[in-house]
């Protein structure tokens, strides 16, 4: 991570624009392609959550993570639409960059990516009928929602030759979390997936 921020330094002008040039690389693999402005948005998002001031939220004397949960009952308690529009996509930005980055750590505590999909997939359709700038936007990540996973897990990944060991430790994951994230690192690897749910 330190020889990329050096890198970082020397070719590119920010970290939006790092992410951007990964984003647009991955995003040629899908027909469709993701709208230019979309992986714009992603690369932005990714930016200022690279920010802990961004993510956390001060409470009780401590940052913390707001469960998406409270953001949720925040944005219906909301007093205007504005506000809810504010508050929803904060709730969106947050499911797809924790969905992406640390769905084994919320699956330990019992929350599947499936969560993280109808939480941030809601939040993106709603601001698709009600935001006042980048509806197109917002309703691409609604539509294709785990293929935004797939893009932001890509992006912040370290570009790596991985062991023989490496990758059946890596297929073993899969087998125990069926996590679309990690198959899409396996195929990306050139592991056809075909036939492994009759494996125990």
């Amino acid at each position: 991570m330190h020889y990329e921020a050096q890198q970082l330094s020397i070719t590119e002008t920010s970290l939006s624009s790092y992410f951007n040039k990964r984003l647009t690389r991955y995003a040629r693999r899908f027909r469709p392609p993701p709208h230019e402005d979309t992986c714009w948005y992603l690369g932005s998002l990714l930016e200022r959550f690279g920010r802990s001031e961004q993510l956390f939220s001060y409470q009780d004397d401590k940052m913390m993570l707001r469960p998406l949960a409270l953001l949720y009952s925040d944005a219906i308690e909301a007093s205007n639409d504005r506000e809810r529009c504010l508050i929803l996509q904060q709730l969106g930005d947050m499911a797809l960059f924790l969905g992406a980055l640390f769905p084994e750590r919320f699956t330990r505590h019992g929350l599947q990516q499936d969560y993280f999909i109808g939480m941030g997939g809601s939040a993106y359709d709603y601001l698709a009928d009600n935001a006042r700038s980048n509806r197109h936007i917002f309703a691409e990540m609604a539509q294709t929602f785990t293929r935004m996973l797939e893009m932001v897990a890509n992006a912040c990944t370290r570009t790596q030759r991985m062991t023989t060991e490496g990758v059946l430790a890596l297929y073993q994951r899969w087998l125990a979390s069926r996590d679309p994230a990690i198959a899409s690192q396996l195929q990306a690897l050139g592991i056809n997936l075909e036939g492994s749910e009759n494996l125990q």
